[in-house]
């Protein structure tokens, strides 16, 4: 993931780091990383009846994506980026309103990218060729630790880059990667039934970033259903699964020395991104429109 500011950026967040657009851009970060086979788990249970009994989870953010079609997302939960983004040579122009991002009237949450340009935006390349929408909590939720997690539909064909991740809440003071980056779940069309988890930080973002990826069984694509993806997140200690399949953990042990950026509050963010470095761009096997579906994202916590 790469990290810009938004020409709609939250006040006070000003800060730049290599261009003028947002709370940050997909980080082409993973295309390095090892790949899981499905189910692996890098995290071993604690002993029968060693552990204290848990305590009552806490949801300190919840969406679920009710209300009528082609509803525009709450307001007082998410913001819209627009913009482009030249760090990774993304294709797409990121809309406001409820063009690219609206409510299906059934619960969801539909990114929608089309291969249109209504409004004769620029890109980094010149006139755009595509819209979408990326959508951000910054000013408006942040939490430090707990379970992240989010269900969701991820669209199918070369070039799409859908992403459900995390950026340190002090970013518009430290800047990237300082600020740190959490990638929740990213995916790449070319790897249907792959998705990668990572972090990023000092002395180690973009594809120095520490992940790993998860790929589902028997062939199967992220793309024919839904599915849950989260991270468990504690002072010193990220668990990330895929429908309840744990397959990392991060610890600073993993940093080799670097710096873990990991322990204060970060914001959501949800984004479906067209081309770039990492997936390539869409080609004529790339269905138009192409839609990133999310049932809901929830925060909960033990405190």
């Amino acid at each position: 993931m790469t990290v810009h500011l938004p020409r709609n950026a939250v006040p006070t967040r000003s800060r730049r780091r290599r261009t003028a657009l947002y709370a940050a851009s997909l980080l082409c970060c993973s295309a390095l990383l090892a790949t899981l086979p499905g189910g692996a788990s890098a995290a071993p249970g604690s002993a029968p009846g060693s552990a204290p009994a848990p305590v009552p989870a806490a949801v300190s953010f919840e969406d679920n994506f009710d209300g009528p079609a082609g509803a525009a997302v709450d307001g007082s939960k998410w913001q819209l980026e627009t913009g482009d983004n030249v760090n990774n040579h993304e294709r797409q122009f990121y809309t406001g309103g409820n063009d690219n991002a609206a409510l299906d009237g059934q619960g969801n949450l539909v990114i929608t990218a089309r291969k249109e340009n209504p409004g004769n935006y620029q890109c980094w390349y010149g006139t755009c060729e595509y819209t979408s929408a990326r959508l951000n909590t910054a000013g408006k939720f942040a939490a430090a630790y707990g379970h992240v997690e989010a269900r969701v539909k991820v669209p199918r064909g070369q070039g799409m880059w859908p992403a459900f991740w995390m950026l340190g809440d002090d970013f518009g003071n430290v800047g990237w990667p300082q600020s740190g980056e959490i990638d929740v779940m990213e995916n790449v069309g070319f790897e249907p039934g792959t998705v990668h988890g990572t972090l990023h930080g000092p002395g180690y973002s973009g594809a120095d970033g520490i992940g790993a990826g998860y790929t589902l069984p028997n062939g199967a694509a992220f793309a024919d259903d839904f599915h849950t993806f989260a991270v468990d997140w504690a002072p010193d200690s990220i668990t990330w699964s895929v429908d309840g399949n744990v397959f990392q953990r991060r610890t600073p042990a993993d940093l080799g020395g670097k710096e873990w950026v990991f322990n204060k509050p970060f914001f959501l963010i949800l984004n479906l991104a067209v081309g770039g470095y990492w997936p390539g761009d869409p080609d004529g096997s790339t269905p138009f429109p192409s839609q990133l579906v999310v049932d809901y994202v929830r925060v909960t916590t033990n405190d």
